[in-house]
């Protein structure tokens, strides 16, 4: 059969198979948006996945069901997301949601679909916007669809992607398509609502179908999280939808050195002018926001500044990094829990206007490191004259292994605390990282403190 051929007999089969699993998109438009409610179940999990210039986003539910949206680039084929998830320990996805046909998004595609089902517990379906693509990695995305015989949905506004313990809305794309059937603005768009939390992932919508959701469905945008369309372009995140959304904070998955410059000034000064929170994959690493259904946790691999404006301050996080994610932040319904910031000291520990220091690194105890890990520590110093509130400040080693501070901490002016590797129960004068293992290296190493910002606070290298 030739490739043409072939390309519109999988073409017929999405449609059919739609249209077999959804009711008519004018009933479900109007009811597919589950009520937010205080009683949800559970965490629902959302993984941003550093991927550089391109997108994965991972759906880990109450009930340990999956989704998937988006592979990658094709430049990788998949290679950073499939780790992911193997580190992760998921053994199947339930759904493998194409925002659209785009080789930046469906890199991975054929790759974790033939992993899946030769390797692993399969791929439960497959929901794509329906907009073929004439690229090589489409192409080799429906071979391993029709290869595996895995069910393929062509997916369109209205309709239902059954997800236990969490309302799944399909905001887009409506029918007929926008824009004669441009890829980016007939994303497929979702909203996540678990209890009184919420997320809207819009693919690579841009602004003509920014403007259709707008128009369409007005404050039912309204999300916590609102993952910014097209990597952080100028044609996407306008105003009118960030005023509709209203989130409590917006990321962006995008290279460090995009060439497109993604995210774009632009984008950054509208999020700068609402004073939202902004996560970038490219500085903040992989980026996991855990729902309880009333707030959500916010974990990041690095305590990058969240201000739109200060995220290139920030050192890049390769993709592929393995370290592992901190709590950063606390996301409430409406809005982010305010931490009170505190001064800062300069490189090497040297007192400003008075706060933390080093006063002691033991990095290599007596016997194995291992077997002493209680006795290997850090000891901060509150040098200032008032109190020092260290609630959700983080320490780091060069490596990038991190510890977060408990909320309620407080340091008494002129006190101390010693942060120590091994587990134990923290008091005021102790800490404990909880590490299985030594952090500290023996022959040298950096202690980088961070406040409750991601600002750099310490940093002190050793010997």
């Amino acid at each position: 059969m030739s490739r043409t051929a072939r390309v519109a007999l999988l073409a017929l089969v999405v449609v059919l198979a739609g249209c077999g699993g959804a009711g008519s998109t004018d009933e479900l438009a109007e009811t597919s948006a589950p009520t937010a409610t205080a009683g949800a179940d559970g965490t629902l999990e959302v993984h941003s996945i550093n991927v550089g210039q391109s997108v994965s986003t991972l759906v880990v539910g109450p009930t340990g069901e999956t989704m998937l949206i988006d592979t990658g680039h094709y430049n990788d084929d998949g290679a950073y997301v499939l780790t992911y998830l193997e580190r992760r320990g998921i053994d199947r996805i339930d759904h493998l949601v194409v925002s659209h046909n785009d080789a930046d998004h469906i890199g991975g595609n054929a790759a974790i679909i033939d992993h899946y089902e030769t390797e692993a517990g399969g791929i439960g379906a497959v929901y794509d916007p329906g907009i073929a693509a004439s690229t090589r990695t489409y192409e080799r995305y429906l071979d391993a669809v029709e290869t595996h015989d895995v069910t393929l949905y062509e997916t369109r506004q209205g309709d239902e992607i059954r997800f236990e313990g969490v309302g799944v809305a399909v905001f887009g794309p409506p029918e007929p398509y926008l824009e004669d059937g441009a890829r980016n603005d007939n994303s497929i768009v979702l909203k996540l609502t678990h209890g009184e939390t919420s997320f809207l992932l819009t693919g690579d919508a841009e602004d003509d179908q920014e403007a259709y959701l707008v128009d369409r469905y007005g404050d039912r945008l309204r999300s916590t999280v609102l993952k910014a369309g097209h990597h952080g372009s100028s044609s996407s995140s306008s105003g009118a939808l960030l005023d509709a959304v209203r989130p409590s904070a917006v990321v962006v998955s995008s290279a460090y050195d995009s060439q497109y410059g993604h995210p774009t000034e632009a984008v950054l000064g509208r999020l700068s002018d609402r004073s939202l929170p902004t996560y970038w994959t490219a500085t903040h690493g992989d980026i996991v926001f855990v729902s309880d259904g009333r707030g959500i946790t916010v974990r990041t691999q690095a305590a990058a500044p969240t201000d739109p404006l200060a995220l290139r301050d920030a050192d890049d996080v390769d993709p592929g990094n393995q370290s592992i994610v901190a709590d950063r932040a606390r996301l409430g319904g409406s809005a982010v829990t305010a931490r009170t910031a505190a001064p800062t000291v300069t490189d090497g520990g040297t007192r400003t206007d008075g706060t933390l220091v080093v006063g002691e690194i033991v990095p290599d105890p007596d016997g194995s490191d291992r077997e002493n890990l209680d006795d290997e520590y850090v000891v901060f110093e509150n040098a200032g004259d008032e109190p020092l509130d260290l609630s959700g400040w983080t320490v780091e080693d060069g490596a990038g292994r991190t510890y977060t501070v408990p909320d309620g901490y407080v340091l008494d002016a002129g006190g101390t605390v010693t942060l120590r590797t091994g587990t134990g129960t923290d008091t005021d004068a102790d800490m404990y990282w909880g590490s299985g293992s030594a952090i500290w290296n023996n022959d040298g190493d950096t202690v980088i403190v961070r406040n409750s910002d991601g600002d750099p606070v310490l940093r002190e290298t050793y010997p």
